[in-house]
């Protein structure tokens, strides 16, 4: 999954920083009039953390940020002790990571668990609709000449290859999972390291593969127009945008400001959001953020 690719990087980035002394967490709390938000090391938390930032601003909540800290390792500690109150996060795998016998899936249910699990002095607000997980990815032609809207409708496909990071084809959500719950059987696997990324967008536009794993929010689906196959037995587990804070700076008006985000807040803003930030133009966090929010009408 991207986040656990990611989480790893970060946990090694994490490490170092820390060996290095210049930690970004390191140093000071909080002060108690102040929301200091953080970010995970990867461009899409940071302009999440860029949205929350600005709109607390806006409202007059004084802000200070402390962006790109590394791994759950380095900012969950970090939330815990006040040098940072509020960072974006994702269900599924902050679910995992405080409970890791976790085996729910759906949104529904991981918010509820997810709900119940997170230690007292922090607390998750309302989750946003979007979402940066794997998905199933096929072309439009393809999708258009298979009748293809979701993962159920490959049943009717025969010779299938399916691309996807090595451990694809033993986890759970994998090819397991794709017979278990689907039902689907006699799939072709071609196991390619990138995470969804250029070898794999290669194969499955070359016709080497005719599925493909990429992450939800990466800018090639738009780029390329695939077609992102829907998963009703939600067989990846949820992982929605939510803000996890800590609780002495969760008062009302914080919340409110914050719902509202994640009430509008949806993938296809996410894969605009990373398109346009990784793309040519290389639009940095903070700019989109405010793009974003004006856009949305939130400032």
């Amino acid at each position: 999954m991207k986040i656990l690719s990611t989480f790893i990087a970060a946990t090694a980035l994490g490490l170092t920083m820390t060996a290095c002394g210049s930690d970004p967490t390191a140093g000071t709390k909080s002060a108690s009039d102040t929301i200091t938000i953080g970010s995970a090391a990867f461009p899409e938390n940071e302009i999440i953390a860029e949205i929350y930032a600005q709109a607390l601003e806006a409202e007059g909540v004084k802000v200070t940020k402390k962006l790109n800290i590394g791994a759950r390792e380095a900012y969950i500690p970090a939330l815990k002790g006040g040098e940072i109150d509020l960072i974006p996060e994702y269900t599924g795998n902050l679910l995992t990571y405080f409970d890791k016998t976790a085996t729910v899936t759906s949104a529904a249910d991981v918010q509820t668990a997810l709900t119940a699990k997170v230690p007292a002095g922090l607390e998750v607000l309302d989750p946003a609709k979007a979402e940066d997980k794997d998905s199933l990815n096929v072309t439009a032609e393809f999708a258009s000449k298979n009748n293809l809207k979701s993962i159920a409708d490959l049943k009717g496909v025969s010779n299938l290859s399916l691309a996807a990071n090595p451990e694809f084809k033993e986890r759970t959500f994998g090819l397991p999972g794709l017979e278990k719950i689907y039902g689907l059987k006699g799939i072709t696997f071609v196991p390619i390291s990138d995470g969804g990324g250029p070898a794999t967008l290669k194969a499955l536009l070359d016709n080497k593969v005719q599925v493909a794993d990429i992450y939800s929010t990466t800018p090639s689906i738009i780029e390329n127009k695939l077609v992102t196959l829907e998963d009703p037995q939600s067989m990846f587990s949820a992982q929605n945008v939510i803000p996890l804070i800590n609780t002495k700076k969760s008062s009302a008006k914080v919340q409110d400001i914050l719902n509202k985000i994640s009430a509008v807040l949806t993938t296809s803003d996410l894969l605009d959001l990373n398109s346009k930030n990784q793309g040519a133009d290389k639009t940095a966090p903070a700019t989109l953020a405010k793009q974003w929010l004006t856009d949305k009408g939130l400032i």
